[in-house]
């Protein structure tokens, strides 16, 4: 991902990530067994998910794990940027050779972007979360602050009770920005946010089909059991794929509009469409 705005949104499947799981930072044997779980991201939260107490063991742990790379990759979600505990956090993973990225809570402008940059010193990946309102309103602000901003997402928890919601109505102006923003800045999609039952494996396969239809890709997990369902809702059908290379293999020969022997017409965004659709299926084999 280049970061740049109007970037190509054509992914190899190296850079597809679909499933990204939740873990405890403090709970290193826990985090041990979600690198082995399949999960295309395996998340390291030191922030809502570590006790206050906590907080100093989760982050010698989580340097440990770091120490090495793994096969997977290792994102790590610092503390609120605003907080006493980020910069450090920051400081003492981003040199490590196992840490794959940070996710950033709470980000509310490209100002926050800068300060994690600035504590990171070195070339190092920075997922945004969007969890308030001003967050949302400077979504592609945020998208294009830095170089370093490899992709953004919303924290609906907490955007929900920023905005006074009842349900996840209110939601869909913030989830279209910043699905919007995310594509202008040449970023990929955003992954959906985490679906809170665990044990509702149909209403989180309708809901990934719901964030799929908006133009999410992937989704955050806090469960394992929730890992084949939020990949099978993203990956392209049998039939997706077979139209897609159809568009693919006739644009082959014509490179400006053209209709397809059933009638459809074709330009180049729909065969651009269609080239994502085909790098998304060879995720499956991957």
């Amino acid at each position: 991902m280049s970061g740049a705005p109007g970037g190509s949104s054509v992914l190899a499947p190296r850079d597809v990530f679909l499933t990204w799981l939740y873990v405890p930072g403090d709970r290193p044997e826990v985090v041990a067994k979600a690198l082995g779980s399949g999960a295309d991201v395996v998340l390291v939260d030191l922030e809502d998910a570590v006790p206050s107490g906590r907080k100093a063991y989760a982050l010698d742990a989580t340097a440990d794990l770091l120490a090495d790379r793994h096969d997977v990759p290792v994102h790590v979600r610092v503390n609120a940027l605003d907080g006493p505990l980020a910069a450090a956090e920051v400081r003492r993973l981003a040199p490590l050779p196992g840490l794959g990225a940070l996710r950033l809570p709470k980000v509310n402008g490209p100002a926050d972007v800068a300060r994690a940059v600035a504590w990171a010193e070195r070339p190092t990946r920075l997922y945004a979360l969007l969890e308030s309102a001003l967050g949302v309103e400077q979504a592609y602000a945020v998208a294009t602050a830095h170089p370093a901003v490899a992709g953004i997402a919303l924290g609906e928890a907490d955007l929900r009770a920023d905005l006074g919601l009842r349900d996840d109505g209110g939601l869909a102006w913030s989830r279209g920005r910043v699905v919007v923003a995310a594509r202008a800045a040449g970023l990929a999609p955003p992954p959906q946010s985490v679906f809170p039952d665990v044990r509702d494996t149909a209403g989180l396969a309708r809901s990934c089909a719901e964030g799929r239809a908006l133009g999410f890709l992937g989704r955050t997990a806090i469960h394992p059991r929730q890992l084949p369902v939020i990949r099978e809702a993203f990956l392209p059908t049998d039939a997706e794929v077979a139209a897609a290379a159809e568009i693919v293999r006739a644009a082959a020969t014509d490179s400006g509009a053209l209709a397809l022997p059933d009638g459809r017409f074709v330009d180049p965004a729909i065969v651009a469409g269609a080239h994502r659709t085909l790098a998304l299926a060879r995720h499956r084999e991957s």
